[in-house]
């Protein structure tokens, strides 16, 4: 079955241990949910320096491109940063569904019985 791909967005901020751990968990539910998850969160930060400025929009630059190329923008967490709202204003002007994790896990449980 292929899986459509869903962009993971999150307020990403804090200790990059703690970061990287939420943003795994984060793409475990989309890929139980039924998605083939995009976090850049997970991998950019392996081989750029956000501290340079060309490879910081060198960074947006391809995050943008993998949510041009997603099917749905998954929004995690309580709260929204400026970057979230980018993630969210580039889907809408793509066409591309913007949901939250929570709202694919509760499509996803339609149809089940509760235990």
């Amino acid at each position: 079955m292929k899986r459509p791909l869903a962009y993971v967005t999150a307020a990403w901020r804090g200790d990059p241990c703690e970061i990287t751990e939420q943003a795994a968990k984060y793409c475990r539910a989309v890929y139980d949910a039924g998605f083939s998850p995009i976090c850049p969160t997970l991998y950019l930060p392996l081989f750029l320096n956000d501290a340079v400025p060309e490879e910081h929009k060198s960074g947006i630059d391809m995050g943008r491109d993998l949510l041009r190329r997603s099917r749905v923008l998954v929004v995690c967490g309580g709260s929204v940063t400026e970057e979230m709202k980018n993630d969210i204003a580039t889907a809408q002007r793509l066409g591309i569904t913007a949901t939250t994790l929570e709202g694919i896990l509760t499509v996803k449980g339609q149809g089940h019985r509760r235990r």
